[in-house]
């Protein structure tokens, strides 16, 4: 069994250098109470990711500043299509900041402002190449139930903050949210539909290809 030391960690977290657009796009998210960005080492995984697919088709739940939005749009080829959900119009206007700043088209991005669990239903099945996942905690099993329905076979599902800040791996962590994720995490494991893999960069990143 290996032990990641600090330091190594803090290497790999940072060894893709973030853009300047995503430094902005950070502080941006940082400024707000309920927009925290993602981390570095999860925005280049993302990134990777939908470059390894070719996403064409991405949904995202949760558009916060639009940092992470900035990190899929960099893998996905030149004519894909970002979906991005939030139920705050003020975060959703830092993000179309952000993507303009980034130089991304309006046609890139498709921006919606509403509640996730309202907006998922009216999606078309197996339409997406990827979900993204970063938003309130409490739903997350809601939003995982939508998104492994709207995946084509061999999509991704992504899920940030599934360490939930070094909480879900200690069993004496029993606060709401940290069982939510804890929980949903077991059960994405022992789903026969996808092939999980939970990640150690940033907060936890759980990824999963759908069968």
């Amino acid at each position: 069994m290996s032990t990641l030391k600090p330091a190594s960690w803090s290497y790999a977290e940072d060894f893709v250098p973030e853009p300047e657009a995503m430094e902005q796009a950070r502080a941006r998210g940082l400024a707000f109470d309920a927009a925290t960005p993602v981390g570095t080492g999860a925005g280049a995984t993302l990134r990777v990711l939908a470059a390894a697919i070719g996403a064409r088709h991405v949904i995202e739940i949760g558009t916060g500043a639009g940092t992470s939005g900035l990190w899929v749009l960099a893998g996905m080829p030149e004519d894909g299509v970002l979906t991005t959900i939030d139920i705050s119009p003020e975060h959703q206007r830092a993000a179309r900041e952000a993507y303009a700043g980034a130089g991304y088209p309006t046609q890139r991005t498709r921006v919606i402002t509403g509640r996730a669990t309202e907006v998922l239903p009216r999606m078309t099945d197996g339409a997406y190449d990827m979900v993204l996942i970063d938003a309130d905690k409490a739903s997350y099993p809601a939003y995982v139930e939508h998104g492994i329905r709207l995946l084509r076979s061999g999509g991704v599902l992504a899920l940030d903050n599934m360490l939930w800040h070094d909480k879900v791996a200690d069993p004496a962590a029993r606060d709401v949210e940290t069982t939510t994720l804890r929980d949903l995490g077991k059960s994405l494991r022992d789903n026969e539909d996808v092939v999980p893999a939970l990640l150690p960069v940033s907060d936890g990143l759980l990824v999963a290809v759908k069968r």
